[in-house]
């Protein structure tokens, strides 16, 4: 996978609005890029700092899905989210608003040489 032409946001951000729940951002993420993602930061959009990896010392291979549980108190649905794959590279997306989803599965695009992630 070549990420070096990906610029920061620049990944494709694509919902589909079904299995809303209200007031819980905890959602199951799935890995379907093919590239194993080693790291993955959630934090609100006003915030200017990721904080730490809530992966852990985890990593997550291709065709596996792991549920993402995070402090989000205040009702907060609305988060930025950033993966890191295993070669250093990673992809972001901004203002996702989690609540609506159960799950987000992302997939890479090597036609667009993007990362899309896609709420279920």
């Amino acid at each position: 996978m070549n990420f070096a032409k990906l610029l920061p946001m620049t990944a494709v951000l694509l919902f589909a609005a079904n299995g809303a729940f209200a007031n819980d951002a905890d959602f199951t993420l799935k890995n379907k890029t093919g590239y194993q993602i080693d790291e993955v930061y959630i934090s609100l959009p006003s915030s200017k700092n990721w904080g730490k990896d809530i992966m852990g010392t985890g990593a997550l291979a291709d065709g596996e899905r792991v549920k993402i549980t995070f402090p989000h108190g205040n009702g907060a649905c609305k988060f930025d989210i950033k993966v890191k794959y295993n070669d250093g590279d990673g992809s972001e997306w901004g203002g996702v608003d989690l609540c609506e989803f159960e799950s987000v599965s992302l997939f890479w695009d090597k036609s667009a040489q993007q990362t899309r992630a896609v709420g279920e």
